[in-house]
């Protein structure tokens, strides 16, 4: 996928391709500058510079801001580093990872927006990914002003079975992209069958990559006999592909300033 993506609808199956190519527009210069070239030269100065740093680009040409009043750490977790960028128009939130490049925020990216389509539950909105130039890759989303709780469980609940009603796949069960869950990669291959998706993609990787990693033959067949008696244990469920966050632990919930519940950091596929 491309590194610099403009963020379209992530609702549509054909979406993935058309995100992958899209590049942000550049705003012309204004009027006032191209007519003066002592002007024109100064901003092209400013934006070469700018050019070094591709977040605080984004932020002062496509963010609609003319000042970044200051940056401050508020913590990624163990993956990503983040910071808040405070500026004259909006302030916005910023993940960096050093050493991942810019797909695992693509995934995010698409992931993010796919869910704030359904106009169900409040999440982030998703604005640029993009790689950096020392190495390692960026995404700059909507800065949500958290409350000091988690919020009204019942009312996540709520929202939460808004927004599978509201996206309902006609592709069968995946996703547009392959994404990950924390740094762990996950496989969204779109597929017809719900128990299969869920033999091959979820259960039987997780598997194969312990299996790799820690050598536990004993857990790999037990997992093995489970994925082969699997399909009785939902004989008579009625199975429809929806929108899911994916990854929805405490840690990736929580309200914003009137209580309402937001969701963030999602692994999205439709299950």
């Amino acid at each position: 996928m491309a590194a610099n993506v403009a963020l379209l609808s992530a609702s549509s199956p054909s979406t993935s391709a058309a995100v992958a190519s899209s590049f942000l527009s550049r705003r012309p210069l204004p009027r006032c500058c191209a007519a003066s070239p002592r002007r024109a030269s100064s901003r092209l100065s400013i934006m070469a510079a700018l050019g070094d740093d591709p977040i605080k680009e984004w932020i002062l040409t496509e963010g609609k801001a003319t000042q970044i009043k200051g940056t401050r750490s508020i913590g990624g977790g163990c993956i990503n580093a983040a910071q808040r960028y405070d500026t004259d128009a909006v302030p916005f939130f910023v993940k960096t990872n050093s050493r991942i490049g810019p797909e695992m925020f693509e995934g995010e990216a698409l992931g993010l927006k796919a869910m704030y389509d359904t106009k169900s539950i409040r999440v982030p909105l998703p604005y640029k990914v993009g790689s950096l130039p020392t190495g390692g890759s960026f995404i700059i989303m909507e800065f949500i002003e958290f409350g000091r709780s988690r919020g009204d469980q019942s009312a996540l609940g709520r929202k939460l079975a808004e927004m599978h009603k509201s996206a309902k796949s006609d592709k069968g069960y995946g996703f547009h992209v392959d994404n990950t869950i924390g740094s762990t990669p996950q496989i969204n291959t779109w597929t017809a069958d719900w128990i299969e998706f869920y033999s091959k993609h979820r259960l039987g990787y997780q598997l194969e990559l312990a299996s790799r990693r820690y050598g536990d033959s004993a857990i790999y067949e037990k997992g093995q006999r489970l994925i082969k008696n699997i399909r009785p244990l939902f004989d008579g469920a009625v199975l429809e592909p929806c929108l899911l966050h994916g990854d929805l632990w405490s840690g990736n919930i929580s309200s914003d300033t009137k209580g309402d519940p937001v969701i963030l950091d999602p692994a999205c596929y439709c299950k």
